[in-house]
């Protein structure tokens, strides 16, 4: 029989054991901050009609989408998780209360050229607010903060939210003459600070904008000044456009909120090349960069789209979200060893068992887990080294020794496996329940550390 050389598909990330816990210990983090706010878990197919997600996408979407047909359906795989999302308010529009919030952590797929910190497969992590006929541009300003709460709360504090408002940029088109091309300047606009002010110039010039709309567009995206100048300058055009009077409008408010829910300056700024490539933003976007790391990209974006579910329904239901690229932040912080590695563990205690009867080891355990104390037993024949071995490389904080003496006695030998070897401390023979309370003394202090340290 032939071996078929095992390997994944380009694109397609696979982690370790350890590294894998660390995932999960993040996406355990997301969703118990989502619920902090008051947001719902939803989950949505993978596959979908195409006809859904292909309603209103744009860009080069409709080209990375991965679509196929099984007899006379024609599917597509998720390419993100808000058109469905907007599929499933339409759906379920009768039994859902509104303003809706709902988070949602799962895999999309995209057929895009796979590199560094870019995957095919990948985590969304998301949350949106959607409203019944309006929502308050308030949402607008809570959504980022949760994400800041999200950030600083998983040990990543070296990040900045960049925002602007759609209306703020079609209004200034409107001022320059450029409405009728808005959707293609847009998209070239957001190609800023990737190719630059000399190719986004000479991109907008083959597309017959004038040189005196080119360069007074952006004198003023690029213009460096605090988030209050920024607004200033804006207001400036008061009266030339009521769409840009009414981005401005909104800008200023999202600005304001930001800053009452608690965003500190630092973590946030108007700018104004954020347009984000996808035809449904209406209002408000966003985009999240590492600040150590801006060749990266963002690592989380969104904004406000007031139309996105017209395709589906013909009720108003506007709405606001932002989503974590889960994949690629990971991979970010795994590459520059940014993870906190003592959380990489599944298990708390190994008990091992010195006797040929392990049913002790078994009744132990189950009382061990019934404290929460996460417990595993290592019932394989193996010499003493090679036990002590297998949970120093699990990094299980514990191990538990049950021997004969120990049994006799009604007691159990504790031994520290993250202590030093000096430590007097180290190794301990105590009853169950003063094991059981050393244990979740020292786990407390040991998970006390965030998921991402950043020296």
């Amino acid at each position: 029989m032939k071996i078929i050389t095992p390997k994944n598909l380009s694109g397609f990330m696979e982690l370790p054991p350890k590294e894998q816990v660390l995932f999960e210990k993040i996406k355990q983090k997301l969703e118990e901050t989502y619920r902090l706010f008051g947001f719902y878990p939803i989950d949505t197919p993978v596959l979908e009609r195409s006809e859904i997600l292909l309603a209103k996408t744009g860009g080069d979407t409709e080209k990375q989408i991965y679509r196929f047909s099984k007899g006379d359906t024609d599917m597509a795989m998720r390419f993100d998780l808000t058109v469905p999302l907007a599929k499933y308010v339409a759906k379920n529009y009768s039994e859902l209360t509104f303003p809706f919030k709902r988070y949602q952590i799962g895999k999309v797929y995209r057929g895009e050229r796979a590199q560094q910190g870019r995957f095919r497969e990948f985590y969304q992590a998301d949350i949106d607010i959607i409203g019944d006929g309006d929502l308050s541009v308030v949402n607008d300003a809570e959504v980022p903060s949760i994400m800041y709460q999200v950030f600083t709360g998983l040990g990543l504090h070296d990040f900045k939210i960049r925002l602007n408002n759609r209306k703020v940029l079609n209004g200034l088109f409107e001022m320059y003459g450029l409405s009728e091309i808005a959707t293609d300047v847009m998209r070239v606009i957001d190609k800023l600070e990737k190719i630059g002010e000399e190719s986004v110039k000479a991109e907008l010039s083959e597309m017959n904008v004038p040189a005196e709309a080119s360069d007074g567009l952006l004198a003023l995206l690029t213009f460096k000044g605090s988030n209050s100048e920024i607004l200033e300058k804006l207001k400036g055009f008061a009266g030339r456009s009521e769409r840009l009077d009414l981005g401005v409008q909104e800008l200023s408010e999202v600005v304001y909120y930001m800053d009452k829910f608690g965003v500190p300056q630092e973590n946030y700024r108007v700018d104004l090349t954020i347009a984000r490539g996808l035809d449904y933003y209406t209002g408000t976007v966003y985009e999240t960069t590492f600040n150590r790391h801006p060749e990266i990209g963002s690592i989380c974006s969104g904004g406000r789209y007031d139309n996105l579910a017209e395709f589906y329904t013909k009720k108003k239901l506007p709405g606001v979200g932002m989503s974590i690229g889960l994949t690629r932040l990971f991979y970010i912080l795994n590459e520059f060893d940014y993870l906190n590695r003592v959380l990489a563990t599944s298990a708390d205690v190994l008990v091992i068992p010195m006797t040929e009867d392990m049913a002790a080891a078994v009744e132990i355990s189950a009382k061990l887990r019934a404290q929460g104390i996460s417990t595993q037993i290592y019932f394989e024949k193996k010499k003493f080294k090679h036990k002590i071995s297998y949970a120093d490389k699990l990094s299980i904080p514990y191990a538990m020794f049950l021997g004969e003496d120990e049994l006799k006695e009604n007691k159990v030998t504790l031994k520290k496996m993250f202590a030093a070897e000096d430590d007097e401390n180290k190794q301990c023979t105590v009853s169950l329940e003063e094991a059981e309370s050393v244990i979740l003394d020292g786990l407390k202090a040991l998970r006390q550390g965030a998921c991402i340290q950043v020296n």
